[in-house]
């Protein structure tokens, strides 16, 4: 009939659906936050000294208290970053931030039981101890494997040596080659000797558990094999990347 018009109603979305779309909005919106703050804060360390980790916030939970001394990786002894290199990652100056032979490796051998061991690299224990929180869980491994992209992408091999010398806990409460080699040895990194190098890279697996001084059984033998790979680091060139 003239002057009538027909209009369809369109029902509203069921509300179970209205509230997917806003939940998936939200984890959109919390991703993207994540990723910007995440760039920001590397592209600032790459430049900036660490202030403070989750580490250190939990020794002075406990009462230990932090001694720490940001040192360059100009002032640390390159015998340092040899034995770093020597005991945690072999294979540092030559891959992205993964060793995944290391990783298929430990994983059979802590399949068999005993001793538990990681195949993490110094990158993914410079982003984990820099970035986040001690302990396991795939959803902290996901975010550890992000930070070591963006670490190894912006920082660079130098970088992340320097960072992980500094942060690395050396001692109950000690962190850093710096606060270490005063804490043992009594001195500055810059003069370490090779074998003080290698006692302290003995120690950074079990900070809590070993010392640096007059070491005993398994730490001593770990320090002296360490020492001897110090010097196949230095003829091979596998620290390159930080010199």
């Amino acid at each position: 009939m003239p002057g009538v018009y027909a209009t369809t109603i369109t029902a509203p979305p069921p509300r179970k659906r209205r509230w997917v779309r806003r939940a998936f909005k939200w984890i959109w919106r919390l991703i993207l936050w994540f990723v910007i703050i995440s760039l920001l804060l590397v592209l600032i360390f790459r430049f900036v000294p660490i202030p403070f980790t989750a580490t250190m916030a939990g020794d002075l939970l406990s009462g230990r208290g932090v001694t720490k001394d940001w040192t360059p990786l100009s002032g640390i002894d390159p015998d340092m970053a040899r034995a770093a290199i020597a005991a945690e990652d072999g294979e540092f100056c030559s891959h992205w931030g993964f060793d995944f032979e290391a990783i298929a490796g430990a994983a059979v051998r802590n399949a068999r039981g005993g001793r538990i061991r990681g195949g993490s690299t110094i990158s993914q224990q410079t982003a984990k101890n820099v970035f986040l929180w001690q302990g396991g869980g795939f959803f902290r491994k996901g975010l550890e494997a992000w930070f070591t992209l963006l670490i190894e992408g912006i920082w660079g091999k130098r970088r992340i040596m320097e960072v992980y010398l500094n942060v690395a806990e050396t001692g109950i409460g000690t962190y850093g080659i710096e606060a270490g080699s005063h804490r043992y040895f009594g001195h500055g990194a810059a003069s370490m000797t090779t074998s003080e190098a290698a006692r302290i890279a003995a120690v950074l697996p079990l900070p809590k558990k070993r010392a640096g001084v007059a070491p005993g059984g398994f730490t001593r033998r770990y320090g002296n094999t360490i020492r001897s790979r110090i010097g196949v680091i230095r003829r091979e060139g596998l620290d390159s990347c930080v010199r």
